[in-house]
Protein backbone atom coordinates (compact mmCIF):
# COMPACT_ATOMS: atom_id res chain seq x y z
CA UNK A 1 0.00 0.00 0.00
CA UNK A 2 1.43 3.34 -1.05
CA UNK A 3 -0.17 6.35 0.61
CA UNK A 4 -0.36 9.64 -1.25
CA UNK A 5 2.43 12.04 -0.37
CA UNK A 6 0.16 15.08 -0.08
CA UNK A 7 -0.16 16.95 3.20
CA UNK A 8 -2.17 15.06 5.82
CA UNK A 9 -4.14 18.06 6.99
CA UNK A 10 -5.54 18.55 3.46
CA UNK A 11 -7.40 15.25 3.79
CA UNK A 12 -7.46 14.22 7.44
CA UNK A 13 -8.86 15.71 10.64
CA UNK A 14 -7.19 15.01 13.96
CA UNK A 15 -8.17 17.54 16.58
CA UNK A 16 -7.88 17.86 20.33
CA UNK A 17 -10.59 20.33 21.27
CA UNK A 18 -10.27 22.81 18.40
CA UNK A 19 -6.51 22.41 18.07
CA UNK A 20 -5.16 20.67 15.00
CA UNK A 21 -2.71 17.94 16.03
CA UNK A 22 -1.15 17.71 12.58
CA UNK A 23 1.90 19.67 11.54
CA UNK A 24 1.71 21.39 8.16
CA UNK A 25 4.68 19.30 7.02
CA UNK A 26 3.03 16.00 7.95
CA UNK A 27 2.42 13.62 5.08
CA UNK A 28 -0.54 11.26 5.02
CA UNK A 29 1.47 8.34 6.37
CA UNK A 30 2.85 10.42 9.23
CA UNK A 31 -0.64 11.68 10.03
CA UNK A 32 -2.05 8.14 10.23
CA UNK A 33 0.83 7.13 12.48
CA UNK A 34 0.14 10.06 14.83
CA UNK A 35 -3.49 8.94 15.18
CA UNK A 36 -2.46 5.32 15.72
CA UNK A 37 0.07 6.31 18.40
CA UNK A 38 -2.43 8.44 20.31
CA UNK A 39 -5.07 5.70 20.19
CA UNK A 40 -2.54 3.18 21.43
CA UNK A 41 -2.02 5.39 24.49
CA UNK A 42 -5.73 6.03 25.04
CA UNK A 43 -6.77 2.40 24.74
CA UNK A 44 -4.29 1.50 27.47
CA UNK A 45 -6.17 3.68 29.96
CA UNK A 46 -7.71 1.76 32.86
CA UNK A 47 -11.40 2.09 31.85
CA UNK A 48 -12.13 1.72 28.14
CA UNK A 49 -15.65 2.27 26.74
CA UNK A 50 -17.02 2.17 23.19
CA UNK A 51 -20.23 3.79 21.94
CA UNK A 52 -21.30 2.28 18.63
CA UNK A 53 -24.11 3.45 16.35
CA UNK A 54 -25.79 2.42 13.11
CA UNK A 55 -22.70 3.18 11.04
CA UNK A 56 -20.95 0.16 12.52
CA UNK A 57 -23.50 -2.27 11.05
CA UNK A 58 -24.07 -0.36 7.80
CA UNK A 59 -22.65 -3.11 5.57
CA UNK A 60 -25.40 -5.48 6.75
CA UNK A 61 -28.29 -3.31 7.97
CA UNK A 62 -30.10 -0.93 5.57
CA UNK A 63 -29.33 2.75 6.02
CA UNK A 64 -32.13 5.28 6.53
CA UNK A 65 -32.62 6.03 2.80
CA UNK A 66 -32.73 2.31 1.96
CA UNK A 67 -35.17 1.69 4.81
CA UNK A 68 -37.56 4.37 3.52
CA UNK A 69 -37.48 2.80 0.05
CA UNK A 70 -38.22 -0.65 1.54
CA UNK A 71 -41.12 0.76 3.55
CA UNK A 72 -42.51 2.58 0.51
CA UNK A 73 -42.41 -0.62 -1.55
CA UNK A 74 -44.25 -2.40 1.24
CA UNK A 75 -46.90 0.35 1.42
CA UNK A 76 -47.46 0.18 -2.36
CA UNK A 77 -47.55 -3.63 -2.63
CA UNK A 78 -50.76 -5.44 -3.53
CA UNK A 79 -50.27 -7.74 -0.55
CA UNK A 80 -50.53 -4.75 1.78
CA UNK A 81 -53.71 -3.64 0.02
CA UNK A 82 -55.25 -7.08 0.54
CA UNK A 83 -54.19 -7.09 4.19
CA UNK A 84 -55.74 -3.67 4.68
CA UNK A 85 -59.10 -4.54 3.13
CA UNK A 86 -59.21 -7.73 5.18
CA UNK A 87 -59.31 -5.56 8.30
CA UNK A 88 -62.17 -3.40 7.04
CA UNK A 89 -63.91 -2.81 3.74
CA UNK A 90 -63.92 0.90 4.59
CA UNK A 91 -60.11 1.07 4.39
CA UNK A 92 -58.71 1.89 0.95
CA UNK A 93 -55.24 1.00 -0.29
CA UNK A 94 -55.14 4.31 -2.16
CA UNK A 95 -55.93 6.13 1.09
CA UNK A 96 -52.97 4.35 2.74
CA UNK A 97 -50.64 5.38 -0.09
CA UNK A 98 -51.80 8.99 0.18
CA UNK A 99 -51.41 8.94 3.97
CA UNK A 100 -47.82 7.72 3.71
CA UNK A 101 -47.03 10.20 0.92
CA UNK A 102 -48.40 13.04 3.02
CA UNK A 103 -46.34 12.04 6.09
CA UNK A 104 -43.25 11.65 3.90
CA UNK A 105 -43.64 14.98 2.09
CA UNK A 106 -41.91 17.11 4.72
CA UNK A 107 -39.25 14.50 5.55
CA UNK A 108 -38.52 12.48 2.39
CA UNK A 109 -35.21 11.13 3.73
CA UNK A 110 -35.95 10.76 7.44
CA UNK A 111 -37.98 7.80 8.65
CA UNK A 112 -37.74 9.09 12.21
CA UNK A 113 -39.65 12.24 11.29
CA UNK A 114 -42.20 10.27 9.28
CA UNK A 115 -42.93 8.05 12.26
CA UNK A 116 -42.97 11.14 14.46
CA UNK A 117 -45.74 12.67 12.37
CA UNK A 118 -47.81 9.47 12.54
CA UNK A 119 -47.26 9.13 16.28
CA UNK A 120 -48.26 12.76 16.83
CA UNK A 121 -51.53 12.21 14.99
CA UNK A 122 -52.25 9.08 17.03
CA UNK A 123 -51.48 10.91 20.29
CA UNK A 124 -53.78 13.82 19.33
CA UNK A 125 -56.69 11.55 18.38
CA UNK A 126 -56.26 9.50 21.54
CA UNK A 127 -56.35 12.74 23.54
CA UNK A 128 -59.74 13.66 22.08
CA UNK A 129 -61.14 10.15 22.38
CA UNK A 130 -60.83 9.17 18.73
CA UNK A 131 -58.77 6.74 16.66
CA UNK A 132 -57.59 6.39 13.09
CA UNK A 133 -57.31 2.73 12.05
CA UNK A 134 -55.48 3.66 8.84
CA UNK A 135 -52.87 5.68 10.75
CA UNK A 136 -52.39 2.89 13.30
CA UNK A 137 -52.07 0.33 10.49
CA UNK A 138 -49.34 2.41 8.83
CA UNK A 139 -47.38 2.74 12.10
CA UNK A 140 -47.50 -1.01 12.64
CA UNK A 141 -46.48 -1.64 9.04
CA UNK A 142 -43.43 0.64 9.31
CA UNK A 143 -42.32 -0.76 12.66
CA UNK A 144 -42.75 -4.31 11.39
CA UNK A 145 -40.63 -3.56 8.33
CA UNK A 146 -37.92 -1.95 10.47
CA UNK A 147 -37.83 -5.00 12.72
CA UNK A 148 -37.59 -7.41 9.78
CA UNK A 149 -34.77 -5.36 8.23
CA UNK A 150 -32.82 -5.45 11.51
CA UNK A 151 -33.50 -9.12 12.26
CA UNK A 152 -31.06 -10.38 9.66
CA UNK A 153 -29.31 -13.71 9.33
CA UNK A 154 -25.90 -12.74 10.74
CA UNK A 155 -24.28 -15.78 9.10
CA UNK A 156 -25.54 -14.92 5.63
CA UNK A 157 -23.35 -13.82 2.73
CA UNK A 158 -24.88 -10.33 2.94
CA UNK A 159 -23.68 -9.94 6.54
CA UNK A 160 -20.29 -11.57 6.02
CA UNK A 161 -18.29 -8.33 5.86
CA UNK A 162 -19.90 -6.78 8.94
CA UNK A 163 -19.64 -9.98 10.98
CA UNK A 164 -15.97 -10.29 10.05
CA UNK A 165 -15.29 -6.76 11.30
CA UNK A 166 -17.18 -7.41 14.53
CA UNK A 167 -15.12 -10.56 15.09
CA UNK A 168 -11.86 -8.67 14.55
CA UNK A 169 -13.06 -5.92 16.87
CA UNK A 170 -14.01 -8.23 19.74
CA UNK A 171 -10.96 -10.45 19.24
CA UNK A 172 -8.76 -7.45 19.96
CA UNK A 173 -10.83 -6.22 22.91
CA UNK A 174 -11.27 -9.56 24.64
CA UNK A 175 -7.57 -10.10 25.21
CA UNK A 176 -6.97 -6.81 26.96
CA UNK A 177 -4.21 -6.54 29.55
CA UNK A 178 -5.46 -8.35 32.68
CA UNK A 179 -4.37 -5.44 34.89
CA UNK A 180 -6.91 -3.16 33.19
CA UNK A 181 -10.70 -3.20 33.53
CA UNK A 182 -12.75 -5.21 31.04
CA UNK A 183 -14.10 -3.28 28.05
CA UNK A 184 -17.63 -1.82 28.06
CA UNK A 185 -19.38 -1.73 24.66
CA UNK A 186 -22.49 0.45 24.47
CA UNK A 187 -24.51 0.27 21.26
CA UNK A 188 -27.73 1.77 19.91
CA UNK A 189 -28.00 -1.06 17.37
CA UNK A 190 -30.75 -3.66 17.76
CA UNK A 191 -29.19 -6.36 15.56
CA UNK A 192 -27.42 -9.51 16.81
CA UNK A 193 -24.05 -9.03 15.12
CA UNK A 194 -22.25 -8.43 18.44
CA UNK A 195 -23.70 -11.54 20.07
CA UNK A 196 -22.99 -13.65 16.98
CA UNK A 197 -19.36 -12.49 16.78
CA UNK A 198 -18.76 -13.01 20.51
CA UNK A 199 -20.29 -16.47 20.38
CA UNK A 200 -18.22 -17.41 17.34
CA UNK A 201 -15.04 -16.34 19.19
CA UNK A 202 -16.10 -18.11 22.39
CA UNK A 203 -15.71 -14.83 24.25
CA UNK A 204 -17.72 -14.45 27.45
CA UNK A 205 -20.02 -11.45 27.52
CA UNK A 206 -22.32 -9.94 30.10
CA UNK A 207 -25.40 -8.23 28.64
CA UNK A 208 -27.47 -8.02 31.83
CA UNK A 209 -29.41 -11.23 31.25
CA UNK A 210 -29.22 -14.39 33.31
CA UNK A 211 -28.21 -17.69 31.78
CA UNK A 212 -30.50 -20.72 31.53
CA UNK A 213 -33.75 -21.47 29.74
CA UNK A 214 -35.41 -18.24 30.85
CA UNK A 215 -32.91 -15.45 30.28
CA UNK A 216 -34.33 -12.53 32.26
CA UNK A 217 -32.92 -9.02 32.61
CA UNK A 218 -31.34 -7.78 35.83
CA UNK A 219 -29.06 -4.71 35.69
CA UNK A 220 -27.33 -5.88 38.88
CA UNK A 221 -25.59 -8.45 36.68
CA UNK A 222 -23.46 -5.70 35.17
CA UNK A 223 -21.58 -5.60 38.47
CA UNK A 224 -20.75 -9.31 38.11
CA UNK A 225 -17.61 -10.73 36.60
CA UNK A 226 -16.57 -14.22 35.52
CA UNK A 227 -13.68 -15.64 37.53
CA UNK A 228 -11.67 -18.83 37.60
CA UNK A 229 -10.00 -20.61 40.49
CA UNK A 230 -6.22 -20.31 40.25
CA UNK A 231 -5.24 -22.38 43.30
CA UNK A 232 -6.94 -25.71 43.86
CA UNK A 233 -5.97 -25.69 47.52
CA UNK A 234 -7.24 -22.18 48.29
CA UNK A 235 -10.28 -20.04 47.60
CA UNK A 236 -8.28 -17.82 45.28
CA UNK A 237 -9.72 -16.51 42.00
CA UNK A 238 -8.85 -14.18 39.17
CA UNK A 239 -11.20 -12.53 36.63
CA UNK A 240 -11.37 -14.09 33.18
CA UNK A 241 -9.46 -12.14 30.57
CA UNK A 242 -11.73 -12.85 27.58
CA UNK A 243 -14.70 -10.91 28.87
CA UNK A 244 -16.75 -8.05 27.40
CA UNK A 245 -19.66 -6.07 28.87
CA UNK A 246 -22.36 -5.39 26.24
CA UNK A 247 -25.05 -2.74 26.77
CA UNK A 248 -27.79 -2.47 24.11
CA UNK A 249 -29.14 0.99 24.87
CA UNK A 250 -32.12 0.73 22.49
CA UNK A 251 -32.92 -2.90 23.08
CA UNK A 252 -32.62 -5.85 20.75
CA UNK A 253 -34.65 -7.90 18.29
CA UNK A 254 -34.24 -10.76 20.79
CA UNK A 255 -35.91 -8.95 23.73
CA UNK A 256 -39.57 -9.44 24.58
CA UNK A 257 -41.89 -8.63 27.44
CA UNK A 258 -41.90 -11.51 29.90
CA UNK A 259 -44.85 -13.24 31.53
CA UNK A 260 -42.60 -14.95 34.07
CA UNK A 261 -43.25 -12.39 36.83
CA UNK A 262 -39.55 -11.50 36.87
CA UNK A 263 -38.62 -8.23 38.52
CA UNK A 264 -37.98 -6.33 35.26
CA UNK A 265 -40.37 -8.33 33.00
CA UNK A 266 -37.90 -8.44 30.10
CA UNK A 267 -36.67 -11.71 28.63
CA UNK A 268 -34.12 -12.59 25.97
CA UNK A 269 -35.16 -15.27 23.48
CA UNK A 270 -33.79 -17.02 20.41
CA UNK A 271 -35.17 -15.44 17.25
CA UNK A 272 -35.56 -16.70 13.71
CA UNK A 273 -33.81 -14.45 11.16
CA UNK A 274 -36.13 -12.39 8.93
CA UNK A 275 -39.07 -13.21 11.18
CA UNK A 276 -41.67 -10.48 11.74
CA UNK A 277 -42.05 -8.70 15.06
CA UNK A 278 -44.68 -9.52 17.68
CA UNK A 279 -46.65 -7.39 20.11
CA UNK A 280 -44.23 -8.39 22.86
CA UNK A 281 -41.05 -7.14 21.18
CA UNK A 282 -39.37 -4.36 23.13
CA UNK A 283 -36.96 -2.21 21.19
CA UNK A 284 -36.81 1.52 20.66
CA UNK A 285 -37.81 2.44 17.12
CA UNK A 286 -36.29 5.56 15.50
CA UNK A 287 -38.93 8.10 16.51
CA UNK A 288 -38.81 11.42 18.37
CA UNK A 289 -40.51 9.59 21.24
CA UNK A 290 -37.50 7.36 21.85
CA UNK A 291 -36.16 9.66 24.57
CA UNK A 292 -39.44 9.29 26.49
CA UNK A 293 -39.46 5.53 26.00
CA UNK A 294 -35.85 5.34 27.19
CA UNK A 295 -37.00 6.60 30.59
CA UNK A 296 -38.71 3.25 31.27
CA UNK A 297 -37.18 -0.09 32.21
CA UNK A 298 -34.89 -1.59 31.01
CA UNK A 299 -33.65 1.43 29.05
CA UNK A 300 -33.39 3.72 32.06
CA UNK A 301 -31.25 1.08 33.76
CA UNK A 302 -28.97 0.81 30.73
CA UNK A 303 -28.57 4.58 30.45
CA UNK A 304 -27.81 4.70 34.18
CA UNK A 305 -25.08 2.10 33.63
CA UNK A 306 -23.72 4.24 30.78
CA UNK A 307 -23.65 7.30 33.04
CA UNK A 308 -22.03 5.42 35.91
CA UNK A 309 -19.31 3.85 33.77
CA UNK A 310 -18.37 7.25 32.31
CA UNK A 311 -17.80 8.52 35.85
CA UNK A 312 -15.05 5.98 36.50
CA UNK A 313 -11.70 7.67 36.96
CA UNK A 314 -9.16 7.41 34.14
CA UNK A 315 -11.52 6.44 31.34
CA UNK A 316 -11.88 6.97 27.62
CA UNK A 317 -15.04 6.75 25.48
CA UNK A 318 -14.48 5.93 21.80
CA UNK A 319 -17.46 6.86 19.59
CA UNK A 320 -17.88 5.03 16.25
CA UNK A 321 -20.74 5.25 13.74
CA UNK A 322 -22.97 7.26 16.08
CA UNK A 323 -24.90 10.27 14.72
CA UNK A 324 -25.48 12.13 18.03
CA UNK A 325 -29.23 12.13 17.34
CA UNK A 326 -30.19 10.66 20.74
CA UNK A 327 -30.45 13.42 23.33
CA UNK A 328 -30.59 11.06 26.33
CA UNK A 329 -27.25 9.56 25.31
CA UNK A 330 -25.72 12.94 24.45
CA UNK A 331 -26.79 14.34 27.83
CA UNK A 332 -25.11 11.43 29.62
CA UNK A 333 -21.82 12.22 27.83
CA UNK A 334 -22.07 15.96 28.57
CA UNK A 335 -22.83 15.22 32.22
CA UNK A 336 -19.87 12.87 32.53
CA UNK A 337 -17.49 15.40 30.97
CA UNK A 338 -18.77 18.06 33.37
CA UNK A 339 -18.18 15.94 36.47
CA UNK A 340 -15.27 13.65 35.55
CA UNK A 341 -12.09 15.56 34.64
CA UNK A 342 -10.22 12.31 33.89
CA UNK A 343 -12.58 11.24 31.07
CA UNK A 344 -11.46 11.55 27.44
CA UNK A 345 -13.76 11.19 24.42
CA UNK A 346 -12.59 10.13 20.95
CA UNK A 347 -15.11 10.81 18.18
CA UNK A 348 -14.72 9.11 14.81
CA UNK A 349 -16.85 10.95 12.29
CA UNK A 350 -17.12 13.81 9.84
CA UNK A 351 -19.48 16.17 11.68
CA UNK A 352 -20.40 19.79 11.18
CA UNK A 353 -18.70 21.84 13.95
CA UNK A 354 -22.06 22.91 15.41
CA UNK A 355 -23.58 19.42 15.64
CA UNK A 356 -22.19 17.86 18.80
CA UNK A 357 -19.22 17.61 21.14
CA UNK A 358 -16.84 18.49 18.32
CA UNK A 359 -17.82 22.16 18.67
CA UNK A 360 -16.30 22.35 22.16
CA UNK A 361 -12.80 23.60 22.90
CA UNK A 362 -12.34 20.98 25.64
CA UNK A 363 -8.98 19.28 25.05
CA UNK A 364 -10.31 16.02 26.47
CA UNK A 365 -12.29 15.62 23.23
CA UNK A 366 -10.59 14.24 20.13
CA UNK A 367 -12.06 14.20 16.63
CA UNK A 368 -10.79 11.92 13.86
CA UNK A 369 -12.06 11.81 10.27
CA UNK A 370 -10.97 12.05 6.67
CA UNK A 371 -10.19 10.14 3.53
CA UNK A 372 -6.98 8.61 2.21
CA UNK A 373 -6.14 7.42 -1.29
CA UNK A 374 -3.57 4.79 -2.12
CA UNK A 375 -2.51 2.38 -4.81
CA UNK A 376 -2.63 -1.39 -4.28
CA UNK A 377 0.04 -3.79 -5.50
CA UNK A 378 -1.90 -4.44 -8.70
CA UNK A 379 -2.11 -0.70 -9.44
CA UNK A 380 -5.73 -0.21 -8.36
CA UNK A 381 -6.56 3.21 -6.94
CA UNK A 382 -8.45 2.92 -3.63
CA UNK A 383 -10.05 5.50 -1.35
CA UNK A 384 -10.95 4.83 2.27
CA UNK A 385 -12.57 6.93 4.97
CA UNK A 386 -10.53 6.59 8.14
CA UNK A 387 -13.57 7.18 10.39
CA UNK A 388 -15.41 4.14 9.04
CA UNK A 389 -15.59 1.00 11.14
CA UNK A 390 -13.55 -1.18 8.77
CA UNK A 391 -10.60 1.20 8.70
CA UNK A 392 -10.73 1.75 12.46
CA UNK A 393 -10.71 -1.98 13.20
CA UNK A 394 -7.96 -2.79 10.71
CA UNK A 395 -5.68 0.17 11.37
CA UNK A 396 -6.37 2.00 14.63
CA UNK A 397 -7.51 -0.42 17.33
CA UNK A 398 -4.36 -2.06 18.67
CA UNK A 399 -4.04 -5.61 19.93
CA UNK A 400 -4.97 -4.80 23.51
CA UNK A 401 -3.29 -7.88 24.95
CA UNK A 402 0.07 -6.29 24.24
CA UNK A 403 1.07 -4.14 27.19
CA UNK A 404 3.58 -1.31 26.87
CA UNK A 405 6.08 -3.32 28.92
CA UNK A 406 5.92 -6.26 26.54
CA UNK A 407 6.28 -3.90 23.56
CA UNK A 408 9.41 -2.38 25.09
CA UNK A 409 10.83 -5.82 25.85
CA UNK A 410 10.18 -6.97 22.30
CA UNK A 411 11.83 -3.87 20.87
CA UNK A 412 14.83 -4.41 23.17
CA UNK A 413 15.21 -8.03 22.02
CA UNK A 414 14.98 -6.96 18.38
CA UNK A 415 17.66 -4.30 18.96
CA UNK A 416 20.01 -6.76 20.64
CA UNK A 417 19.48 -9.30 17.86
CA UNK A 418 20.23 -6.65 15.25
CA UNK A 419 23.47 -5.62 16.98
CA UNK A 420 24.55 -9.25 17.20
CA UNK A 421 23.85 -9.75 13.53
CA UNK A 422 21.07 -12.30 14.12
CA UNK A 423 18.43 -12.72 11.45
Amino acid sequence: MCLDAELANDHLVFKQGQDNLFDERDKIEAGIEKIRSKLSDLTNIKNLHFLMGAGVSSDAIPAMAQLIAIVEDRVNSDTTGEELTSISDALSHDDLKRHFKSAKALAPKNLENILGTLYSKRAYLKGVGQEDVLNDFLIELIESQIYTSINIDCLSTEAETSLGLYKQFYQKLSLRNRDLARVNVFTTNNDLLSETALGFLNVNYNNGFSSGLSRTFNPARFSYTFSRKIDSGMEKYEPLENMVYLYKLHGSVSWIESDDNSFFNIKEIDVVPNQSSTDKNVLIYPTPLKQNKSLGSPYADLIREFQNKLLFQHGVLIVIGYSFSDEHINNAIYSALASNPSLSVVIFGNYHPSENLTKLTDRRIYQISGEIAYETEDGTQVKEKIHYFDYIVNNFIPDLDRSKDSDLLEEFIKSVSFLRGDR
